[in-house]
């Protein structure tokens, strides 16, 4: 198999509860489209430095990753990171990558949002299965 890419959306979900609250208009939120890496062997999905001067995701904390080659380093959490795929949603935390890093998409949002990859087609789509909504396992 291939690498597989899919074209996401990533919000700043702060900024989207102060539109709700009318503290500043839509057009303010921070957001950002691209092409992103589907990796089904990571969990938390990972954003670069460069995405998040764009986005500015609230920090959480710093927390120690072991990423893919087993270096383990310190990195910042971030939180209220909205991802959005086709008609599918999910919230998140991310962890933030050295600046030019590829950014993952990850297990944990995909099985959030109910999206599969079509291994022929190299391909990521929303569940064929639930094409309306997402279904979500409680267990």
């Amino acid at each position: 198999m291939g690498l597989v890419y899919a074209d996401v959306e990533l919000i700043n979900d702060d900024d989207l509860a102060y539109v709700r609250k009318s503290i500043i208009d839509k057009d303010e939120v921070k957001r950002m489209h691209f092409n992103m890496l589907v990796d089904t062997g990571s969990l938390m999905l990972a954003i670069n430095e460069n995405i998040q001067e764009i986005i500015q995701f609230p920090v959480v904390e710093k927390k120690r990753f072991q990423l893919a080659n087993r270096e383990i380093g310190e990195y910042d959490l971030v939180s209220s990171v909205e991802l959005r795929f086709k008609n599918r949603r999910t919230l998140c935390d991310a962890i933030v990558l050295q600046k030019d890093s590829e950014p993952l998409l990850v297990a944990i949002p995909m099985e959030a949002m109910d999206v599969v990859i079509l291994v022929a087609r190299q391909e990521l789509v929303v569940n064929p299965e639930h094409p309306d909504m997402a279904i979500l396992k409680l267990k």
